[in-house]
């Protein structure tokens, strides 16, 4: 290699790229499928459409990662090792989203959210990179660790069953659904009176609409014990490859986990390969293949809030990166940088997937493996565009129980939140007790709809997509109070700190 040429820019032979790009690849997969399954089971959209899902997601997660990684300009792409994927930021609000109108119409209004929050983050881009004094760790710790309570629910509800629909904890007594039966046909008729009763003849009233009964009975579908065995199987493994295993083999702990869950459901008879058999082997990803957008502005006002936050977090990961890899960045490439978060997200939305953000995990790894060429990413890009293309794959992944998931939910998900309580941990609260009330207050905010989710119901109800997230409610909160009790006046280095820790989306 020449002395003049820079590690960042450093190119490997085409093996060792090809080498590091797959371990790349294999640490953020894990990460980057869990997203589509997520929002597609929440939606409730068919086998074959989630697989679609998961086919475009990972075909995004390619272009988006080369265009930052390689460059398409000198308005897109950092040009340092960075890996692109969907942000766990964005989940909760897309659940949420997603209960409020399932099915295909609900996923173009979230499409929708993400093209608008995609076009607006670009704009944004340049002023976002000056708003690092806003999140101090105080801040930014505290969002995280909302983040990563609130996803903690969709990872215990993969182990025991969704507690609405089929999987409910307790379902209808099938002796009381057929007395309702029998009373909606008689609704109307005339009754004869007993023999030796009044000759009155009564009328059966009708049932008022909207009449339901209650589950009084266990549902046999919930909380399996071979479903909780399984998941914890899937956890118990990733307990011990992050322990004992070194190196490659501990980065993919949680998707070797997921390995292990999966091979002892398929031997259990809890799932099969039909759907992959059917699949075909090569397909084009195409835009708008699920749902056409449609523009909500209040669902585009809180998609853009998270890229918001999105986009600082992002601000302090290449920051750090450029300290990782001694290639320090100005004020122009870090626009560019950011810029692609917002293009990102704007690709995602029109290919019908989610907002993209760059994946700390990989950033991490450069750490470990001490390779800063940012080419090993542009490998690492053209691998997942070539998984994207392959529907055999995305079906694989499709086909996977949502128990199987629900060990290595419980790691991905509390990662995140401990991530948030480690950069708590390095708050000043000795000589500034006013932080305690910035992290009490806005956590307690944070959880309002995570515990009483309808306490919403006597608000206006276009106002509800902005108040029924409590990642967005701790995030103002939090913004809020910080700039109440501590002001806006401090320097960027705590931010840049408190971004380097956050190493989980």
């Amino acid at each position: 290699m020449s002395s003049t040429v820079h590690p960042v820019d450093e190119r490997l032979p085409t093996g060792k790229l090809t080498a590091l790009g797959l371990q790349h690849v294999l640490v953020m997969y894990a990460g980057a499928v869990a997203v589509p399954l997520i929002i597609g089971r929440a939606l409730k959209l068919s086998p074959e459409q989630v697989t679609m899902l998961i086919q475009a997601d990972l075909f995004c997660c390619g272009l988006v990662t080369l265009i930052q990684a390689f460059g398409a300009s000198p308005y897109f792409g950092i040009k340092l090792p960075v890996m692109m994927g969907v942000t766990f930021a964005a989940v909760a609000p897309m659940v949420a989203m997603a209960n409020a109108t399932p099915g295909v119409e609900g996923a173009g209004l979230i499409f929708g959210a993400i093209i608008g929050a995609g076009v607006i983050s670009m704009l944004l881009a340049p002023v976002v990179s000056r708003m690092l004094r806003f999140f101090p760790p105080v801040v930014t710790g505290t969002i995280i660790a909302v983040i990563g309570i609130s996803l903690m629910r969709v990872g215990i509800n993969w182990i025991f069953g969704v507690p609405v629909g089929p999987t409910a904890p307790q379902i209808v007594n099938p002796e009381h659904a057929q007395w309702l039966a029998t009373v909606k046909e008689l609704a109307g008729a005339a009754v004869q009176p007993a023999a030796g009763a009044s000759a009155a003849v009564a009328t059966v009233p009708p049932v008022p609409a909207g009449l339901s009964l209650v589950g009084t009975v266990p549902n046999p579908k919930y909380a399996q014990l071979p479903h909780i065995a399984i998941a914890a199987v899937s956890l118990l493994s990733i307990m011990l490859i992050a322990k004992y295993a070194r190196g490659f083999i501990a980065n993919i702990s949680v998707l070797l986990g997921i390995v292990v869950a999966a091979v002892i459901a398929t031997g259990m008879g809890y799932m099969n390969f039909d759907k992959v058999a059917k699949a075909n082997w090569f397909d084009l990803v195409l835009p708008f293949e699920i749902a056409k957008p449609v523009f909500d502005p209040i669902l585009i006002l809180t998609m853009t809030l998270v890229m918001i936050v999105v986009m600082i977090e992002s601000t302090g990961m290449f920051l750090a990166l450029s300290d990782l890899t001694g290639k320090k960045i100005n004020q122009k490439e870090l626009s560019a940088g950011l810029r692609v978060d917002g293009l990102g997200t704007l690709i995602g939305g029109i290919f019908n997937t989610f907002p993209y953000t760059s994946f700390s995990q990989n950033v991490g790894l450069v750490g470990v493996t001490g390779v800063k060429s940012r080419f090993v990413c542009v490998a690492a890009g053209i691998i997942l565009l070539l998984l994207g293309l392959l529907p055999k794959m995305a079906a694989l992944v499709e086909s996977l129980p949502t128990f199987v998931l629900g060990g290595a939910g419980l790691v991905m998900f509390g990662m995140v939140a401990a991530t948030g309580i480690r950069i708590l941990g390095s708050v000043d609260y000795k000589t500034n007790r006013n932080n305690l009330f910035i992290v009490a207050v806005s956590i307690g905010i944070g959880m309002i709809p995570l515990i009483a989710p309808r306490y919403l119901q006597w608000f206006p109800h276009g106002v509800h997509p902005l108040i029924e997230s409590g990642i967005l409610l701790a995030s103002l909160s939090a913004v809020i109070l910080n700039l109440f009790f501590n002001g806006a006046s401090g320097d960027n280095r705590d931010a840049i700190e408190a971004a380097k820790q956050a190493e989980a989306h």
